[in-house]
């Protein structure tokens, strides 16, 4: 597929609490902390890092196969930095742990694999570059209220 396209959905449970739905893969609980929402799972910032650091996972795995080696265990860890920017919270930075499960001298061409396995990972560039959204925004008729400008 060319331009593989996803989709994930989302209902409003109660406050800010949200049920996402991922279709065949289940439902995850979302939640806003304290004191916007009530933390009752995680929220819009550690779903974005995990996306972050999932996919810099799997990039990285994919990099050492592709040489035929086994990367072991990995694991990673995100710490993400929010500051304010004209008054509203934005997540400033992130910072990602990769642990491989295997001692590099075990990886052939590591060097290599290093050097490349960032420009897989869909989600970290795509977030490094900036993403366009359009927003459209209806009611319960299915009468458009706001579309993309």
């Amino acid at each position: 597929m060319e331009n593989p396209a996803f989709e994930v959905k989302l209902a409003l449970i109660d406050h800010y609490k949200f049920e996402v739905d991922f279709g065949e893969f289940g439902q995850l609980i979302t939640d806003e902390h304290e004191p916007v929402g009530h933390g009752e799972g995680p929220g819009p910032s550690q779903l974005l890092a995990a996306a972050v650091a999932n996919c810099l996972a799997a990039s990285l795995m994919f990099a050492i196969r592709k040489y035929k080696g086994d990367p072991g265990k990995v694991t990673a860890k995100v710490q993400g930095d929010m500051e304010r920017v004209d008054g509203r919270l934005r997540i400033s930075s992130m910072q990602v742990e990769l642990n491989l499960g295997q001692a590099a001298d075990q990886i052939d061409k590591l060097d290599r694999v290093l050097e490349q396995f960032e420009n897989f990972c869909v989600v970290t560039q795509s977030v490094r570059n900036g993403i366009h959204v359009d927003v459209t925004v209806l009611d319960d008729d299915g009468q458009v209220l706001k579309s993309p400008e």
